[in-house]
């Protein structure tokens, strides 16, 4: 049985659905995925106040932060595997560069490296508002290929 296309726009609709509201955590943080292409995938979080970890700056939790790092590395690394294989994270690290203030945050992330059974990913955090980069993180995976029944957005 063949792979169906992820970039497909009917798959690819299926996929940015899952990403947001088909992972319950992502869907408490209020992740989008805005763009995905073969190694690449671009999340936001859109600010909203439960969000501040730090009320006397306000600067948001750096835990939302970690999870944007963590999830748009994912992202990316799904774009370039087949729909049926699993990506868990093995391990990653994130750097804070300056607080992120009362703005969007934009992931950016990019396949470094994939192999049989594991991938690597480096991510940007940037603030909207004004316009700075707030972290950047990498990530490293573990790739299990899977079979077609197990296909999450089929």
């Amino acid at each position: 049985m063949s792979q169906p296309d992820l970039f497909a726009p009917e798959v690819l609709a299926k996929v940015r659905e899952f990403m947001s509201t088909g992972i319950p955590f992502n869907a408490v943080l209020g992740i989008v995925l805005e763009q995905l292409s073969k190694g690449h995938a671009v999340l936001r979080i859109p600010f909203r106040d439960e969000l501040i970890g730090d009320p006397f700056r306000p600067a948001i939790h750096g835990g939302v932060i970690s999870a944007l790092v963590d999830t748009a590395g994912g992202a990316a690394m799904f774009s370039v595997v087949n729909l049926t294989d699993r990506c868990s994270t093995v391990d990653f690290r994130v750097d804070f560069l300056r607080p992120a203030g009362k703005a969007d945050l934009i992931a950016t992330a990019d396949v470094v490296r994939v192999g049989n059974r594991m991938g690597v990913t480096r991510v940007t955090v940037m603030g909207c508002d004004p316009p700075v980069q707030v972290a950047e993180g990498t990530c490293v995976y573990n790739v299990r290929r899977g079979s077609p029944s197990d296909n999450p957005v089929g």
